[in-house]
Protein backbone atom coordinates (compact mmCIF):
# COMPACT_ATOMS: atom_id res chain seq x y z
CA UNK A 1 0.00 0.00 0.00
CA UNK A 2 1.24 3.11 -1.09
CA UNK A 3 2.50 5.73 2.03
CA UNK A 4 2.91 9.44 1.98
CA UNK A 5 4.80 10.88 5.04
CA UNK A 6 3.27 14.07 6.39
CA UNK A 7 4.46 16.95 7.52
CA UNK A 8 4.82 17.07 10.84
CA UNK A 9 8.64 17.68 12.33
CA UNK A 10 8.68 15.09 15.09
CA UNK A 11 6.67 12.45 16.25
CA UNK A 12 6.37 12.53 20.40
CA UNK A 13 6.40 9.61 22.28
CA UNK A 14 6.37 8.71 26.20
CA UNK A 15 10.03 7.87 26.21
CA UNK A 16 10.76 11.58 24.87
CA UNK A 17 10.94 12.55 21.31
CA UNK A 18 12.29 10.93 17.97
CA UNK A 19 13.47 13.43 15.31
CA UNK A 20 12.75 12.47 11.79
CA UNK A 21 10.41 10.03 12.92
CA UNK A 22 7.41 11.59 10.90
CA UNK A 23 4.45 8.81 10.29
CA UNK A 24 2.94 8.30 7.25
CA UNK A 25 -0.69 7.78 6.40
CA UNK A 26 -1.53 5.22 3.30
CA UNK A 27 -4.00 6.58 1.12
CA UNK A 28 -8.03 5.89 1.60
CA UNK A 29 -9.37 2.42 0.41
CA UNK A 30 -12.67 3.23 -1.22
CA UNK A 31 -14.47 0.84 1.12
CA UNK A 32 -17.43 2.84 2.95
CA UNK A 33 -17.70 6.32 4.59
CA UNK A 34 -14.78 8.84 4.33
CA UNK A 35 -14.76 8.88 8.39
CA UNK A 36 -14.39 4.88 8.23
CA UNK A 37 -11.54 4.91 5.90
CA UNK A 38 -9.71 7.59 7.70
CA UNK A 39 -10.40 5.45 11.01
CA UNK A 40 -8.41 2.04 9.54
CA UNK A 41 -5.66 4.09 7.95
CA UNK A 42 -5.37 5.74 11.39
CA UNK A 43 -5.91 1.63 12.99
CA UNK A 44 -3.28 0.00 10.79
CA UNK A 45 -0.33 0.91 11.73
CA UNK A 46 -1.59 1.41 15.73
CA UNK A 47 -2.59 -2.94 15.38
CA UNK A 48 0.78 -3.14 13.65
CA UNK A 49 3.32 -1.92 16.50
CA UNK A 50 4.19 0.80 13.68
CA UNK A 51 2.93 3.49 15.47
CA UNK A 52 3.51 1.93 19.81
CA UNK A 53 1.90 3.29 22.89
CA UNK A 54 2.99 7.05 23.31
CA UNK A 55 3.20 7.83 19.49
CA UNK A 56 1.19 11.21 18.90
CA UNK A 57 -1.02 10.75 15.83
CA UNK A 58 -0.91 13.75 12.91
CA UNK A 59 -3.11 16.48 14.18
CA UNK A 60 -7.15 17.06 12.76
CA UNK A 61 -5.88 19.87 10.23
CA UNK A 62 -2.82 17.57 8.81
CA UNK A 63 -4.98 15.26 8.24
CA UNK A 64 -8.15 17.34 7.17
CA UNK A 65 -5.57 18.40 4.54
CA UNK A 66 -4.22 15.46 3.37
CA UNK A 67 -7.67 13.72 2.77
CA UNK A 68 -9.32 16.69 1.87
CA UNK A 69 -12.08 16.22 3.58
CA UNK A 70 -14.10 18.27 6.51
CA UNK A 71 -12.75 18.75 10.39
CA UNK A 72 -15.47 17.21 11.36
CA UNK A 73 -15.13 14.24 9.27
CA UNK A 74 -11.52 13.67 10.61
CA UNK A 75 -12.97 14.55 14.11
CA UNK A 76 -15.15 11.55 14.14
CA UNK A 77 -12.78 9.06 13.01
CA UNK A 78 -10.69 10.06 15.79
CA UNK A 79 -13.03 9.65 18.30
CA UNK A 80 -14.56 6.17 17.01
CA UNK A 81 -10.91 5.09 17.78
CA UNK A 82 -10.86 6.83 21.36
CA UNK A 83 -14.11 5.59 22.20
CA UNK A 84 -12.55 2.15 21.98
CA UNK A 85 -9.62 3.09 23.73
CA UNK A 86 -7.16 2.78 20.84
CA UNK A 87 -6.21 6.26 21.23
CA UNK A 88 -6.24 8.89 24.27
CA UNK A 89 -6.91 12.69 23.55
CA UNK A 90 -4.29 14.69 25.70
CA UNK A 91 -4.86 18.35 26.25
CA UNK A 92 -0.93 19.26 25.93
CA UNK A 93 0.25 16.91 23.33
CA UNK A 94 -2.25 16.02 21.09
CA UNK A 95 -3.99 12.38 20.69
CA UNK A 96 -1.50 9.68 21.37
CA UNK A 97 -1.86 5.88 20.79
CA UNK A 98 -2.98 4.26 24.12
CA UNK A 99 -1.52 1.66 26.37
CA UNK A 100 -2.08 -2.17 24.87
CA UNK A 101 -3.89 -1.27 21.85
CA UNK A 102 -2.94 -3.44 19.82
CA UNK A 103 -4.26 -6.28 22.30
CA UNK A 104 -8.08 -4.60 21.93
CA UNK A 105 -8.95 -6.88 18.87
CA UNK A 106 -8.64 -9.89 20.82
CA UNK A 107 -11.59 -8.96 22.59
CA UNK A 108 -13.57 -6.59 21.57
CA UNK A 109 -15.65 -5.49 18.38
CA UNK A 110 -13.36 -4.47 15.03
CA UNK A 111 -13.26 -4.43 11.58
CA UNK A 112 -11.82 -7.51 10.15
CA UNK A 113 -10.00 -5.59 7.22
CA UNK A 114 -7.52 -4.01 10.02
CA UNK A 115 -6.63 -7.37 11.65
CA UNK A 116 -5.70 -8.90 7.93
CA UNK A 117 -3.79 -4.96 7.83
CA UNK A 118 -2.18 -6.40 11.22
CA UNK A 119 -1.21 -9.55 9.75
CA UNK A 120 0.36 -7.30 6.52
CA UNK A 121 -1.62 -8.56 4.13
CA UNK A 122 -4.08 -7.11 1.59
CA UNK A 123 -8.00 -7.91 2.43
CA UNK A 124 -10.90 -8.36 0.35
CA UNK A 125 -14.37 -9.55 0.62
CA UNK A 126 -17.17 -11.64 -1.12
CA UNK A 127 -20.90 -12.30 -0.19
CA UNK A 128 -21.35 -15.52 -0.75
CA UNK A 129 -24.99 -16.16 0.54
CA UNK A 130 -28.08 -13.39 1.62
CA UNK A 131 -31.63 -13.81 2.66
CA UNK A 132 -34.49 -13.07 5.26
CA UNK A 133 -35.46 -15.63 7.01
CA UNK A 134 -38.83 -17.36 6.96
CA UNK A 135 -39.30 -19.29 10.03
CA UNK A 136 -35.54 -21.02 10.97
CA UNK A 137 -36.84 -21.25 14.59
CA UNK A 138 -33.30 -22.66 15.33
CA UNK A 139 -31.05 -19.78 13.96
CA UNK A 140 -33.06 -17.43 15.52
CA UNK A 141 -32.88 -18.76 18.92
CA UNK A 142 -29.19 -17.71 18.17
CA UNK A 143 -29.99 -14.25 17.68
CA UNK A 144 -32.97 -14.15 20.90
CA UNK A 145 -35.56 -13.07 18.49
CA UNK A 146 -39.15 -14.27 17.70
CA UNK A 147 -40.48 -15.49 14.74
CA UNK A 148 -42.08 -12.27 14.19
CA UNK A 149 -38.91 -10.20 13.97
CA UNK A 150 -37.66 -9.51 10.49
CA UNK A 151 -34.51 -10.98 10.40
CA UNK A 152 -31.46 -11.26 7.49
CA UNK A 153 -29.01 -14.19 7.26
CA UNK A 154 -25.27 -13.36 5.65
CA UNK A 155 -23.03 -15.81 4.44
CA UNK A 156 -19.94 -13.96 4.08
CA UNK A 157 -16.00 -14.48 3.13
CA UNK A 158 -13.00 -12.33 3.94
CA UNK A 159 -9.50 -13.16 2.41
CA UNK A 160 -6.28 -12.16 3.09
CA UNK A 161 -3.82 -11.88 -0.51
CA UNK A 162 -6.67 -13.96 -1.68
CA UNK A 163 -6.79 -16.46 0.33
CA UNK A 164 -9.73 -17.49 2.86
CA UNK A 165 -8.97 -15.93 6.22
CA UNK A 166 -12.71 -15.61 8.09
CA UNK A 167 -16.08 -17.15 7.12
CA UNK A 168 -18.50 -14.94 8.86
CA UNK A 169 -22.59 -16.19 9.52
CA UNK A 170 -24.22 -13.14 10.14
CA UNK A 171 -27.72 -12.80 11.70
CA UNK A 172 -29.34 -8.98 12.00
CA UNK A 173 -32.10 -7.77 13.35
CA UNK A 174 -33.75 -5.59 10.89
CA UNK A 175 -36.11 -3.66 13.16
CA UNK A 176 -32.83 -2.69 14.63
CA UNK A 177 -30.98 -1.93 12.21
CA UNK A 178 -33.17 -0.94 9.83
CA UNK A 179 -30.81 0.86 7.24
CA UNK A 180 -28.88 -2.49 6.15
CA UNK A 181 -31.85 -3.67 4.17
CA UNK A 182 -30.53 -0.60 2.05
CA UNK A 183 -27.28 -1.24 1.85
CA UNK A 184 -24.64 -2.58 -0.99
CA UNK A 185 -23.73 -5.82 1.08
CA UNK A 186 -21.97 -6.73 -1.76
CA UNK A 187 -18.93 -4.47 -1.47
CA UNK A 188 -19.68 -3.54 2.15
CA UNK A 189 -19.15 -6.42 4.54
CA UNK A 190 -21.79 -6.17 7.05
CA UNK A 191 -19.92 -6.40 10.20
CA UNK A 192 -18.05 -2.73 9.18
CA UNK A 193 -21.85 -1.18 8.20
CA UNK A 194 -23.04 -2.37 11.57
CA UNK A 195 -19.71 -1.05 13.37
CA UNK A 196 -20.46 2.48 11.65
CA UNK A 197 -24.38 3.11 11.68
CA UNK A 198 -25.65 0.82 14.60
CA UNK A 199 -25.27 1.63 18.68
CA UNK A 200 -24.73 -1.24 20.58
CA UNK A 201 -24.15 -1.14 24.34
CA UNK A 202 -23.78 -4.95 25.34
CA UNK A 203 -21.49 -7.12 23.72
CA UNK A 204 -20.84 -11.06 24.21
CA UNK A 205 -17.89 -13.09 22.78
CA UNK A 206 -17.21 -16.77 23.06
CA UNK A 207 -14.35 -18.03 21.90
CA UNK A 208 -13.95 -22.30 20.87
CA UNK A 209 -12.25 -25.02 18.99
CA UNK A 210 -14.26 -26.28 16.09
CA UNK A 211 -14.17 -29.16 13.54
CA UNK A 212 -14.70 -28.12 10.30
CA UNK A 213 -17.97 -29.10 8.72
CA UNK A 214 -17.90 -29.96 5.23
CA UNK A 215 -19.33 -26.92 3.89
CA UNK A 216 -17.10 -24.73 6.25
CA UNK A 217 -14.47 -26.16 4.91
CA UNK A 218 -15.03 -25.97 1.21
CA UNK A 219 -15.50 -22.00 1.96
CA UNK A 220 -11.98 -22.08 4.17
CA UNK A 221 -10.29 -24.31 1.21
CA UNK A 222 -9.34 -26.95 3.74
CA UNK A 223 -10.47 -30.86 4.46
CA UNK A 224 -13.93 -31.52 6.66
CA UNK A 225 -12.62 -32.02 9.96
CA UNK A 226 -9.73 -29.57 10.80
CA UNK A 227 -9.43 -27.93 13.28
CA UNK A 228 -10.74 -24.46 13.48
CA UNK A 229 -10.61 -21.42 15.84
CA UNK A 230 -14.42 -19.99 16.15
CA UNK A 231 -15.53 -16.54 17.64
CA UNK A 232 -19.63 -16.72 17.92
CA UNK A 233 -19.89 -12.61 18.83
CA UNK A 234 -23.68 -10.96 20.09
CA UNK A 235 -24.66 -7.70 20.52
CA UNK A 236 -27.41 -5.75 22.20
CA UNK A 237 -28.73 -2.31 21.89
CA UNK A 238 -30.34 -1.63 25.12
CA UNK A 239 -31.51 -4.99 26.08
CA UNK A 240 -32.58 -5.40 21.86
CA UNK A 241 -30.92 -8.18 20.27
CA UNK A 242 -28.54 -6.28 17.30
CA UNK A 243 -26.40 -9.26 15.41
CA UNK A 244 -25.40 -12.60 16.27
CA UNK A 245 -22.39 -13.78 14.09
CA UNK A 246 -20.20 -16.59 14.20
CA UNK A 247 -16.91 -16.23 12.80
CA UNK A 248 -14.78 -19.29 11.74
CA UNK A 249 -11.07 -19.42 10.92
CA UNK A 250 -9.17 -22.02 9.73
CA UNK A 251 -6.44 -23.18 12.35
CA UNK A 252 -3.23 -23.09 11.15
CA UNK A 253 -3.69 -19.56 9.42
CA UNK A 254 -5.39 -17.48 12.75
CA UNK A 255 -4.81 -17.08 16.27
CA UNK A 256 -5.49 -14.52 18.90
CA UNK A 257 -2.87 -12.90 20.79
CA UNK A 258 -2.64 -10.64 24.08
CA UNK A 259 -0.20 -9.43 26.30
CA UNK A 260 -0.83 -8.68 29.98
CA UNK A 261 1.26 -7.40 32.97
CA UNK A 262 -0.42 -7.64 36.23
CA UNK A 263 -3.18 -5.65 38.07
CA UNK A 264 -1.69 -3.10 40.54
Amino acid sequence: MPTVGLNDSTVSRRSGSLDAATPSIAALDGAGPIWQQIRRVLARPILSGEWPPGTRIPPELTLTKRFRTSRMTVGKAIESLAKEGFVERKRKTGTVVADRAQERPVFEIWDVADLVAQAGGTYSYKLLECMKLKQDPERRELLGVSRRTPTLWMLCLHLCDEMPFQLEERLVNIDAAPGITCRPLETVGPGLWLLGHVPWTDAEHKISAREAPPDIAQHLGTKAGAACLVVDRRTWNQGTPVTYARLWHYGARHSLVGHFEPAC
